[in-house]
């Protein structure tokens, strides 16, 4: 009898294995990426809301998920949050791709939180215009921007104020009480204020004549905006004149029907993007990877600019219904960030702002 049951038992084990039972995994064996990819076609994306998130998640996503099966999820906020977040996951990462301005880029490659890019994985990399790149080989750019000066063009006609044809010119006791200038903290006032330094003889290098000309910005301002979800409603519902945003929110803004005109300094404003970065030990590198070389390709770029973003991809035009509100004209001038630079002093900036220049808030207001 106890033959017959280890005869029945050895069948039973050899039919298992014939329908493909698992392997039992040895200690320390980790299972295929391949495998894994295989089985879960969704990948996660974090990014800045607004704008960008809806492109993604209600623009592309679907046409990318029809084509290939891939199923995009999109978790929105700030990049120094999501910078921090890919920090805690970096053991065990729920993040497979990060947008991130162009500092938290430098400051993502120098954490070692990301993997590099180039055109060997991500072969559309070969036409994108390398003024958008943030930092070589840690980031696509894929939403390019300029930041620059924006006015109500209705207002400036009604006063009488001439161009802005200078970052000096956004200091003037005539927009007194009318301006709509964020904080450092944010990417626009971090620019403006190094745009600053740039007009009066200083620099990235050199931000004393930066800090002199913004503590006179401060004077003429009610407050200094802390994000971009701020200054919107001032510039919608007529509350300031003039401004510094990116160039999509000004196109967006004109598109809806606000008076509103990007201005080109002849200092320059700075050509940059939001990137997308390919989180280290991802177990879906393949699948993230394919979906950037997908945004920095034409159909895409064609897409992420009809919402008012500058195609990043060599030759490719910003649409039409853009061009008189954020256009940029052949002899603009427009300049690459010295990102790294930007990374290492922005602590200090941030320092100096709040002690110098946020204390002379309003002093000339009457």
């Amino acid at each position: 009898m106890k033959k017959l049951i280890a005869i029945l038992s050895i069948l039973m084990l050899l039919a298992l294995t014939a329908c493909g039972a698992p392997t039992p995994q040895k200690a320390g064996e980790q299972a295929s990426t391949e495998n894994k990819e295989s089985g879960d076609k969704t990948i996660t994306i974090a990014g800045n809301g607004g704008v960008i998130e809806r492109t993604i998640r209600d623009v592309i996503a679907p046409k990318y998920k029809e084509a290939t099966g891939v199923t995009i999820n999109y978790v929105p906020g700030l990049s120094g949050e999501i910078l921090s977040k890919v920090e805690l996951q970096k053991n065990a990462p729920q993040i497979d791709i990060a947008f991130f301005v162009p500092t938290d880029v430098y400051r993502a490659k120098e954490k070692d939180l990301t993997d590099v890019i180039t055109e060997s994985n991500v072969p559309n990399m070969k036409g994108v215009n390398k003024d958008f790149i943030a930092v070589e080989e840690a980031g696509a750019p894929v939403f390019g921007l300029a930041i620059a000066p924006a006015y109500n063009t209705e207002a400036f006609d009604k006063n009488g104020w001439g161009p802005i044809e200078s970052w000096n010119d956004l200091v003037s006791e005539r927009y007194e009480g009318r301006t709509a200038f964020v904080d450092i903290t944010n990417d626009w006032g971090f620019n403006t204020l190094n745009a600053l330094a740039m007009a009066n003889g200083g620099g990235t290098d050199n931000v004393e004549p930066g800090i002199e000309k913004a503590k006179e910005l401060a004077a003429y301002s009610t407050t200094f905006y802390k994000n971009s979800t701020q200054v919107m409603p001032a510039i919608q519902q007529g509350a300031a004149d003039i401004t510094v945003m990116g160039s999509y929110v000004i196109g967006e803004l004109a598109l809806s029907g606000i008076p509103l005109k990007m201005a080109v300094p002849k200092e320059g404003v700075p050509l940059q993007s939001f990137s997308a970065t390919l989180v280290k030990n991802t177990p879906k590198e393949e699948a993230a990877l394919e979906f950037i070389n997908y945004l920095v390709g034409e159909e895409a770029q064609g897409l992420i600019a009809e919402q008012g973003f500058y195609p990043v991809a060599e030759g490719m035009e910003l649409p039409e219904k853009y061009q008189e509100s954020i256009g940029l004209k052949e002899g603009d001038a427009t300049f690459s960030p010295d990102v790294p630079k930007f990374a290492e002093v922005r602590a200090e900036w941030s320092d100096r702002w709040n002690k110098e220049v946020v204390p002379e808030i309003g002093k000339q207001l009457k």
